[in-house]
C-alpha cells in the first residue's frame, strides 16, 4: 500500500530513473565505420602519400580503436600500425564540419582536406566547402565538441 510519503518519493525519484535510462543507451563508436570497416574501408594513409583517396584491400587489414581499418598495400598498413594517431582522421572519420556544430555525420572519402598534417573527412563537398571557408575556427570548435558528442 502506498502512503502519500511513499508517493511522494517515487515521483521525486522519476527523473533520476529516466536519466540512468538515458545513460544506459550505447554511444556512437569512435570511429566511423561503413559496412564494418573503419571510414568504409578507404585508406588513411593514402591521401597523405598519394593526396587521394584509395580503396584499402581487406589482405591488408589493421585493427584500432575498435574498428577494422584496410590499406591499398602492406607499406600503408605498417605506417599506419607505427604511428596511427598521424594518420587516422580527425573526429574518428566523422564529418568535421557536423564536429564543429555538435553533431555526427558520416563522411564520403572525396570529401577531405589534410590540413596542418592532419587529415578530415567531410560528409560531402558542400561541407567541405563550408569548412574551409571557417578554418581555422571550426577545428577549435570540432575539438571543444569531441568526444562528447559521441554520446
Amino acid at each position: 500500500m502506498l502512503t502519500r510519503r511513499s508517493t511522494l518519493g517515487l515521483l521525486a525519484a522519476a527523473p533520476a530513473l529516466g536519466l540512468a535510462t538515458t545513460a544506459a543507451h550505447a554511444a556512437e563508436p569512435q570511429t566511423f565505420q561503413r559496412s564494418g570497416l573503419a571510414i568504409g574501408g578507404t585508406d588513411p594513409v593514402a591521401y597523405f602519400t598519394d593526396g587521394a583517396p584509395m580503396m584499402g584491400d581487406a589482405a591488408h587489414a589493421h585493427d584500432w580503436n575498435g574498428a577494422t581499418w584496410i590499406f591499398a598495400n602492406a607499406a600503408n598498413r605498417d605506417a599506419f600500425a607505427a604511428e596511427p594517431e598521424r594518420f587516422a582522421p580527425v573526429f574518428g572519420g566523422y564529418c568535421a564540419f557536423a564536429a564543429s556544430r555538435g553533431y555526427l555525420a558520416p563522411t564520403i572519402p572525396e570529401a577531405w582536406t589534410v590540413y596542418d598534417n592532419r587529415l578530415f573527412l567531410n560528409a560531402n563537398l558542400r561541407a567541405r566547402e563550408l569548412w574551409l571557408a571557417e578554418l581555422p575556427n571550426v577545428i577549435a570548435a570540432g575539438e571543444a565538441n569531441w568526444p562528447a558528442i559521441l554520446g
